[in-house]
């Protein structure tokens, strides 16, 4: 079934209309006269895993006291310049450091007593906005919620500090956690740390941020359209899309609605692979026993595919030469070393990611209900117009931004009625990936057509999120993993995609990349 004419219409207007804006916004943009980069990290604390931090304060060659003031030096350091932590509780945090080194200090059974009921006791935790954390603001964003606190812990948040994590404090998200770029008129933009002119993603572009730039070891993100990827390759370290209902998804604002529950997943940020296992395995609680975690890997034994784009999608940017470049190298660094065969393969279906991806999470649940809309999500109990607010914001009056209004805007224009054509595509699409994959496989698919764009450039490219949507209809595990910068020392990365539950083939193969390219790079002397 073709798309209509008036389908093709509306395509071709979604494509012209952002990108003469975009050139318009080119042409008045103003320079920025803030300084590009950050300083560079001097404590070497700041430069270990979160696994081999556990282990120094387990076996008392560090106290947790001394690490968690080294993550808030850092903060304070170059938190002025990121805007990534939007609220702390550093007095908080130390106090319980100081509770972890007590305890090591009584503990009678020794350190693998302590690994085994607490195997990050002492380290420290960035957590996202959006996720409740007791105490802690937990607004989305949303100007309205200002003095909204958890007065509870999201599920993954709670098995984190039980299993020792030490919060920190909370970050940045786009409003209402809808957007690639984390930005909203209750805490302001937060920059990337490779380059304060730069977007750091979105939604959980504080998470990215704050761990790009040294300043956390660990977080904790939610992707519902590439919200822990994007972050993740724009800021140039690992993250980990769960499958679906693995980890558990409660106790967050926004709260899903219709089916997006199937397609939200919550996990695990870092700047190390080695600790995107061990997360995610605490993360999932007794769900972890879904996955292989504790299953041994041969990577020789496994099969690769690649692809190189979406099909050439008109609504999508071209993905960038440098990261085509990168993804080539990953397939034949693959073959070199492990004796593989790296098969570039194609799926037509990938040319309508986004409208696959805008389709689905529009859909009603079980019962028939659709899911809460946009505008109501922004009016939080009141209100909201978005014309109103569009005209607002030309004078500076809404307090939403021109995303959020932007994207009610478009809602309002969606058909009740799903696309049939759509609904096919992404059954065929289905059907054919876990067809490829099956137990042993692991896809390469690009991050992101672009490198980490200027502030609000996403504006005029928001269909990009594509590339990283699709795979959360799909429902399957995804790790994003850095591989080293470009010319313009921004981040380089690649997804690395596998089969449903089979969560521990990316996790595998991020540990080779890292080895094999270096991982995250220290921004304060990229």
């Amino acid at each position: 079934m073709a798309l209509t004419i008036g389908e093709r219409v509306q395509h071709w207007l979604l494509v012209l209309v952002p990108r003469l804006f975009l050139a318009l916004f080119r042409l008045v943009s103003p320079g920025s006269k803030r300084p590009k980069h950050l300083p560079p990290i001097r404590n070497p604390l700041l430069t270990l895993s979160a696994v081999q931090l556990a282990e120094k304060i387990r076996r008392r060659e560090v106290t947790s006291v001394e690490v968690v003031q080294a993550y808030i030096d850092r903060i304070q350091e170059v938190n002025p310049l990121l805007n990534a932590l939007v609220k702390d509780r550093f007095s908080s945090a130390l106090q319980e450091a100081a509770h972890a080194d007590k305890l090591i200090e009584e503990e009678n059974g020794g350190e693998e007593v302590l690994r085994n009921r607490f195997p990050l006791l002492g380290v420290p935790l960035s957590v996202k906005e959006s996720f409740a954390l007791q105490g802690m603001p937990n607004s989305g964003g949303l100007k309205s919620r200002s003095r909204v606190l958890a007065n509870v812990d999201a599920p993954p948040v709670a098995l984190l500090k039980r299993a020792g994590a030490i919060p920190l404090g909370v970050t940045n998200t786009s409003e209402l956690c809808m957007w690639m770029e984390s930005n909203n008129h209750l805490y302001g933009i937060t920059s990337n740390p490779y380059d304060l002119e730069r977007m750091c993603g979105g939604s959980s572009g504080g998470e990215g941020s704050i761990i790009g730039g040294g300043a956390s070891v660990m977080g904790i993100g939610s992707d519902i359209g590439g919200s822990i990827r994007m972050p993740c390759f724009f800021n140039g370290i690992f993250g980990h899309k769960p499958s679906k209902d693995v980890v558990l998804n409660d106790n967050q604002f926004p709260t899903c609605s219709g089916l997006q529950n199937d397609y939200l997943s919550s996990g695990p940020m870092c700047r190390y692979a080695e600790d995107l296992l061990p997360l995610l395995k605490i993360m999932a609680g007794p769900t972890a026993d879904k996955l292989f975690l504790s299953k041994e890997v041969d990577l020789k034994k496994l099969s690769f595919f690649t692809v190189v784009d979406d099909g050439g999608s008109p609504l999508t940017s071209p993905v960038d030469r440098q990261l085509i470049e990168a993804q080539k190298r990953v397939a034949a660094r693959l073959e070199a070393d492990l004796g593989v065969t790296v098969k570039e393969v194609s799926f037509p279906q990938l040319r309508y990611s986004f409208q696959i991806w805008d389709t689905f999470l529009a859909l009603p649940d079980k019962d028939g209900k659709p899911p809460q809309s946009f505008v109501e999500l922004m009016a939080d109990g009141g209100s909201v117009w978005p014309i109103w607010e569009l005209i607002k914001r030309t004078f500076g009056r809404s307090e939403h931004t021109v995303a959020a209004i932007g994207l009610a805007l478009m809602e309002s224009s969606h058909s009740s009625k799903p696309s049939q054509f759509m609904l096919k595509q992404k059954e065929e699409l289905q059907r054919e990936m876990e067809d490829l994959l099956g137990t042993d496989g692991v896809l390469l698919y690009p991050s992101h057509p672009l490198l980490a764009p200027k502030h609000h450039h996403p504006l005029f490219t928001p269909y990009n999120i594509g590339y990283t949507g699709i795979l959360n209809i799909l429902g399957l595990p995804v790790t994003q993993c850095p591989l080293g910068l470009s010319k313009e020392r921004l981040p380089l990365g690649v997804q690395v995609v596998a089969g449903k539950f089979q969560d521990h083939l990316p996790l595998a193969v991020a540990l080779y990349l890292e080895k094999t390219f270096g991982g995250w790079v220290n921004p304060g002397v990229a």
